[in-house]
Order: structure tokens, then sequence, then C-alpha cells
């Protein structure tokens, strides 16, 4: 199995010499062998990447631009693809390798067999519960914490209430004798005043 890279060296686009030096590095620092083809000087090289790239994955204009990745004659895809496949890390599934030894990436026989996707869905059920496990502890903390700070405030506040409720029951009995004792002259004046 040789993976060919179909490249154009010589390219004024700078953005597809972008996508070209994205994925030979990434290519380079996986260790993976690989050959790179140019377009650009072969004219063979060319015609054998237009006319292989399957039409569906093919531009509106009907030209695929460079890098475009094979498998020997197979098809693996685009920067676009090799772009996601990267970011899934599934980059040698998408190259149609097997994964090396102490690699991170599932080899595609154990993500698709039946085996494999029952510990998946039993570890993504487990992992499930053990999230909403933690999000309910978390929201029960929350709400306690909110509880302390509620009682905390209504403490402060009730505190707060009834020193004011003091100093107006104070205010309000000196007012009292107030009004009392000028009640009182005013009656004495008036019998004073009578006599």
């Amino acid at each position: 199995m040789v993976i060919k890279v179909f490249l154009a060296t010589s390219s004024g686009s700078t953005a597809i010499k972008k996508k070209q030096q994205d994925v030979v590095g990434f290519l380079e620092a996986l260790h993976v062998d690989y050959t790179p083809l140019d377009i650009a000087c072969n004219e063979q090289n060319r015609m054998w990447m237009r006319q292989n790239v399957p039409e569906e994955k093919k531009p509106t204009n009907g030209i695929p631009l460079p890098p475009q990745i094979f498998n020997d004659d197979s098809y693996c895809g685009d920067y676009e693809t090799f772009f996601d496949a990267k970011e899934d890390n599934t980059v040698y599934a998408f190259l149609g390798l097997a994964p090396p030894p102490g690699s991170k990436e599932v080899p595609v026989e154990e993500r698709n067999g039946k085996a494999h996707g029952e510990e998946e869905q039993a570890e993504d059920g487990e992992a499930g519960e053990e999230e909403e496990e933690e999000g309910e502890k978390e929201a029960e903390g929350d709400e306690e914490e909110e509880s302390e700070e509620q009682t905390e405030v209504t403490e402060d506040t009730q505190a707060a209430a009834e020193e004011e409720g003091q100093e107006e029951e104070e205010l309000h009995s000196e007012e009292e004798e107030e009004l009392l004792e000028l009640e009182e002259d005013d009656q004495g004046s008036q019998e004073e005043a009578a006599e």
C-alpha cells in the first residue's frame, strides 16, 4: 500500500501551498510513508489524478485541486476531508492504514465491530450517568450555597428590620409621651383660663 499525495509544486495559490504543506507535514510527523506526485510538471500525474477522483468529490467546475490523497488506486480524499480526519483523530482510517501500536486511534475493524460498539454504548451510558450525577451534585451544591446566602441575607435583613422596628417603637413612644405632655399642658392651661 502506497499513499500517494498529488501536489502542485509550482502553484501560484498560497492557499493551495499551505494545504499541501499541512498534509505533507502531518504525514511526516506521523512517519507515514507517502509518495509526492507533482501535477504541475508531470501531465500523466495530473490526468491520472483528475480521472480517479470520484465524480461526487469533484468541485462544480470539474477540476479537482491539489492536494488529493490516494491509497494506491483508492481515493482517500482532498484537504478538507483530510483536515476533518485529523481533527477527529482518524487519519489512519482516512488513509486506509492500520494505526500503529500505541496510537490513540481505534482500528477500523474494532470501531465498526459489534462488540466494540456495545462497549462504547455501555461506556457512553456510564459516562452519561456519571455526568448527570456530577451535574446534580453541583446543582445541589449551588442550591445549598444560594440557600446559605439567602439565610445570611434574611438574617441580616431581619436583624436590621428588628433594629429599625425597635428604633421606630422608641420614637413612637417618645412622640406619644410628648403628645401626652402637650395634651396635659393644654388641659392645664384651659382649666386655668376657665378659673
